[in-house]
């Protein structure tokens, strides 16, 4: 549905109204616009779909569906949520605006039209769509490659999905940010990605790497962190990408760094990880139950591997997980867990 920016800026304009419809159609034109019309709200979402406007001019009063709707629409699609919407209206008072705003509105413009101040806000948000176009396409493109990677391994089934609803449901367990549980479950489907340079030879390979063959697998931390450091918007997952296999006394990859050293991100991310694949069947082990995972991991963490808070704090997660969390995170396992006794 993408065109090539070589073409004009297309612009939807919705209004009931044909005269309003009019003048905003002469007034972009004039401005090199590829302008479309539609006279409702249904007709708008039609042609949003068949011709991907880069900005929509939405009259806010229409009868049946009304411009608040049909914005409220745009923006809970996927495909069309990243369009600018800039509502038009003759109501310049504030209850309105603040309705545009909850709608998901991008912009407010006042009856009559000032053209300089159309000419501006329309140049300016066609332009920032087509930005977050190219970088919406780039994430598209990691995540893409980051499923390559993972279905070059059969055994790991999916692994990353799961990873995926652990980060969520864990960090919101921890009181982190809106921020840092998205960088925990962008971790879930990127933390291997660097796998993508590593030979099928070694990365499939059944039994015990030799000493030259490891130190190549450990390259795909680095590697991962060189693919994602491009986008500004992977800058919370690198650490996840990088340090997930550093260890608590410093006996980890690629930094051996120790501690607090390790970003807590990585640390989080590490134990959910851990977790999961020891609760997963794989060609040379079997899956252990959860109880049996969570005395591998206090295991680990008395060799000096682990973060023996966060141990911790994960165990309370499991005991006090909520039932809806439990079933994102493959119910019957965690039921199992939360029957542990929980050590102060």
């Amino acid at each position: 549905m993408n065109r090539f920016y070589t073409e004009l800026p297309r612009v939807l304009v919705v209004d009931d109204n044909p005269s309003s419809r009019l003048t905003a159609v002469a007034l972009l034109s004039v401005e090199g616009y590829d302008v479309v019309e539609a006279d409702s709200g249904p007709v708008a979402l039609d042609s949003v779909v068949a011709t991907n406007p880069d900005l929509i001019l939405l009259d806010v009063m229409m009868p049946g569906m009304d411009g608040f709707e049909v914005c409220r629409r745009l923006k809970q699609d996927e495909q069309t949520r990243l369009t600018p919407v800039v509502f038009v209206t003759a109501l310049d008072d504030r209850r309105a605006r603040l309705k545009g705003i909850e709608a998901g509105g991008d912009d407010f413009l006042t009856k009559p039209f000032d053209q300089l101040e159309l000419s501006a806000r329309v140049k300016s948000l066609v332009h920032q769509k087509r930005l977050n176009e190219d970088l919406d396409h780039a994430e598209r493109v990691l995540f893409s490659i980051a499923q390559t990677v993972e279905s070059r391994d059969p055994n790991t089934g999916d692994h990353c999905e799961r990873l995926v609803a652990h980060g969520k449901a864990f960090g919101e367990f921890l009181g982190l940010s809106r921020i840092e549980i998205r960088d925990l479950m962008w971790g879930g489907y990127l933390h291997d990605i660097g796998k993508v340079g590593v030979p099928d030879a070694i990365l499939l390979k059944p039994g015990k790497f030799t000493p030259e063959e490891w130190v190549l697998m450990q390259q795909h931390v680095l590697i991962g962190v060189k693919i994602c450091q491009p986008l500004r918007t992977m800058r919370g997952v690198l650490p996840i990408i990088r340090y997930h296999h550093e260890r608590w006394d410093g006996t980890g990859y690629p930094d051996g760094l120790k501690g607090d050293q390790i970003p807590h991100l990585a640390q989080v991310f590490q134990v959910i990880d851990i977790f999961d694949a020891l609760t997963s069947e794989r060609p040379y082990k079997k899956a252990f139950t959860p109880i049996e995972a969570v005395g591998i991991l206090e295991e680990e963490t008395a060799k000096g591997w682990r973060n023996p808070a966060l141990i911790e704090q994960f165990k309370e997660f499991i005991n006090t997980v909520s039932l809806e969390a439990s079933e994102s995170l493959s119910g019957a396992a965690l039921l199992e867990l939360a029957s542990l006794p929980h050590t102060a």
